[in-house]
């Protein structure tokens, strides 16, 4: 109907981001990491990691990490061998979602029981006098005040462990090993996303960012340190010092325009956002990680409903459940090429309840409405790495013409990156239309505008395990 057609249209309006927003998103990232950078407590948190330097493939080792992320928990055995090898013995652990939400106690003991249960049914014996040196992967937002040591600024990933804010979760992980009597010492804290820069660089030396694209969202770079205005200069050596010294920093970027300036936040992302565990935090993660894609979609699909506009107005239990349509079943319709979309029949029957749904407009209809929150996520992301790029270019990765055409890497880690349909494709096409519009970065390609010889310069590359591998290389750094 026309009036089905107006709605379809509006919709594709506000989830569409044209290259005019996407620049203007990226050059408000690139301004919001300067005043991270020069002090504390701006909405970009701009996290030092005291870790410097950078890696050379000569690290060697036998080191434990635990990482522990929205919905497992997992424990790694990981040995570093001359010639960048690397050997991994692991286990996953699913945590039961009441452990999110109770005493932090309960939390941190589940950590030290998988982690002894790991080393036992491995047969890891550590020596007496002598203890296994920890990686602690701690994927939330945390104030690092040393390699191994932080305060948690905020809980996010549907976690709220009351008064754990302000406290240090290596300290509460060390104290819940000595508790059972463990020789395992926490040696390194870090996010993720600086795993995944670390284990990406351990294979490919010019890599100056880790982004991660799954449940949450982030990213970690390499800064130069003269160049971070809030750091503490007892700790780092004057500038003289400073300026041959680069580490580093954890972004934080999930928390980016908190302040609602440049975000085309939709009606159906302000819902998402006040029905969260942290309302008015954490946007624009709302807005791209794989936690809350299948949220948003829902509540488009049920305002069609609510509107008479979709399913003949009718609609299901399961589809008024918040967070019932899971960002899986985005997946599966965003691959399903069928001619009469049999797939995404089958989600909308068969898991969602939605009774016999015959229309094959009514599936092109949600299948449109999933591919434009999935692109506009992947768009989101290329605002946010065309920023990073941008504020590195010429201090870090780019600092004379050989190594311009030497290009950079960028370790992504992530479900979203790494299973999502045409993910990765959205993403680069946005950086192209970013870097296109900008002369300084014209060198990315082979000719005017010509975008054959951007992968060659800009090269995106999954990082796998990157997490637990690059915890295990930040106990080697430390």
């Amino acid at each position: 109907t026309q009036k089905q057609k107006v709605a379809i249209a509006g919709l594709v309006q506000e989830f569409t981001i044209l290259p005019v927003t996407l620049k203007a998103i990226k050059n408000c990232f690139k301004s919001e990491m300067a005043k991270g950078l020069a002090k504390q407590g701006e909405t970009l948190a701009m996290v030092q990691t005291h870790i410097f330097g950078r890696l050379n493939g000569s690290e060697t080792g036998t080191y434990l990490t635990l990482d522990i992320g929205g919905t497992y928990l997992r424990v790694v055995l990981v040995e570093l061998s001359q010639g960048s090898n690397v050997s991994t013995r692991q286990k996953k652990y699913a945590i039961d979602p009441l452990l999110k939400v109770g005493e932090p106690k309960l939390i941190f003991d589940f950590m030290a029981t998988c982690i002894d249960s790991f080393l036992l049914a491995n047969e890891v014996i550590i020596p007496k006098r002598s203890q296994l040196e920890l990686g602690f992967t701690f994927s939330f937002p945390v104030l690092q005040t040393s390699i191994n040591s932080g305060t948690l600024i905020e809980w996010t990933k549907g976690y709220s462990c009351q008064g754990m804010v302000g406290k240090d979760p290596a300290e509460f992980l060390q104290q819940a090993l000595l508790s059972r009597n463990l020789n395992v010492n926490v040696s390194a804290l870090m996010n993720d996303t600086v795993g995944t820069l670390l284990s990406h660089a351990y294979l490919h030396p010019r890599t100056v960012v880790g982004l991660g694209l799954g449940t949450g969202s982030n990213a970690a770079y390499i800064e130069r340190v003269d160049r971070i205005g809030k750091r503490d200069i007892t700790m780092l050596g004057d500038d003289a010092e400073a300026s041959t010294q680069e580490m580093a920093i954890n972004i934080e970027f999930g928390a980016f325009d908190n302040e609602r300036t440049v975000l085309p936040m939709t009606m159906f992302d302000n819902k998402v956002d006040r029905k969260s565990l942290n309302p008015s935090k954490q946007l624009f993660e709302k807005m791209i990680a794989g936690m809350y894609l299948g949220e948003i979609t829902r509540n488009v699909l049920v305002d069609l409903i609510d509107n008479r506009l979709l399913f003949r107005g009718q609609s299901s239990h399961k589809l008024d459940t918040p967070w019932e349509f899971l960002t899986e079943y985005m997946s599966v319709i965003e691959e399903d090429s069928t001619s009469d979309l049999e797939v995404v029949r089958r989600i909308l029957e068969d898991n969602l309840g939605l009774g016999q749904v015959e229309s094959l407009e009514t599936h092109l209809v949600v299948k449109l409405i999933v591919e434009l929150v999935g692109k506009r996520s992947a768009r989101l992301a290329a605002a946010a790495l065309g920023g990073i790029l941008e504020h590195t270019m010429g201090y870090t990765w780019a600092r004379n013409e050989a190594e311009r055409q030497g290009g950079v890497d960028i370790g992504v880690d992530g479900s979203l990156y790494g299973f999502y349909p045409g993910y990765e494709s959205d993403l680069v096409r946005g950086l192209e239309e970013l870097f296109v519009l900008e002369p300084e970065m014209s060198f990315l390609f082979a000719k005017d505008g010509d975008s054959g010889g951007f992968l060659e310069k800009i090269r995106l590359g999954r990082s796998l395990d990157g997490s637990s591998v690059g915890a295990a290389l930040g106990v080697a750094l430390a």
